[in-house]
Formats: C-alpha cells, structure tokens, sequence
C-alpha cells in the first residue's frame, strides 16, 4: 500500500526562477520607461475605438442624448430597460439652456439650429414623460 500514495516532490529551483524572471521584468519594464517609450495599453484600450473629437456639436449630442434617456426615451444599455429621471432629465436640458445663453452670438448658423432644435425637442419630450 505504501507504494500507491502518490510522492510529492518539493522542487524549489522553480521559485527561483520566478524570482529571477519576475526581476528582469522589472528592470526591462524600469528602463523602457525612461526611454520615452509608449506605456503598454490594457487590452480594452487597444480595442476600443478612439473617441470622437471634441467639438460643439458632440457636447450637444452628448448632453441630449443623456436627456433623452433620463426621460425613458434610450433603453440602458446594460439592461436594455428605460427608466425616468425627470431632475436629470432636466439638468441637461438646462444645461444647453445655459450653453445657448453663454454662447449666443458666437455660434455658426448650423451650431445654434442645433442646439435650438436639440432643445425644442427635449422639452417637448420632457412635458410628455409622466
């Protein structure tokens, strides 16, 4: 019976190794990063698509679009279910109300039908939410 017990053998050579890997990796990861070298992005960074540019019209869209699902009117993305938050509906909306007043007079024809017609919209719809 004693020959059927399976025999554990301590092989520590194997932490060693770890030990001395886990050392180079650092010493190669320290010197790649005083040579101005890019960081390693994670994976979702390298597969994820770059972000739109920064212009008015995308912080319209992107202030109306929240609107629009705080008034049930977007399902969540996660739950594919809609909900109403008609204060944070209405922070949005007064958001743009504000952007309008601040930048009257300094947008280009399209820019202020934009916002004019993001905000008709919205405030319709708010009005229609019970």
């Amino acid at each position: 019976m004693p020959d059927d017990e399976p025999k554990i053998i301590v092989d520590s050579d194997w932490k060693e190794q770890v030990a001395r890997e886990k050392q180079q990796t650092s010493v190669k990861a320290g010197s790649a990063s005083h040579q101005d070298q890019p960081e390693e992005r994670s994976k979702e960074d390298r597969t994820a698509s770059p972000p739109p540019p920064a212009t008015f019209e995308m912080l319209v869209t992107m202030l109306f679009t929240q609107a629009m699902a705080m008034l049930g009117q977007i399902p969540d993305p996660n739950s594919g279910e809609t909900s109403i938050n008609k204060p944070y509906a209405k922070h949005s909306i007064d958001t743009l109300e504000m952007l309008s007043e601040k930048t009257r007079g300094n947008l280009s024809h399209e820019e202020t039908a934009m916002l004019s017609q993001a905000l008709h919209v919205l405030r319709m719809t708010y009005v229609d939410v019970k």
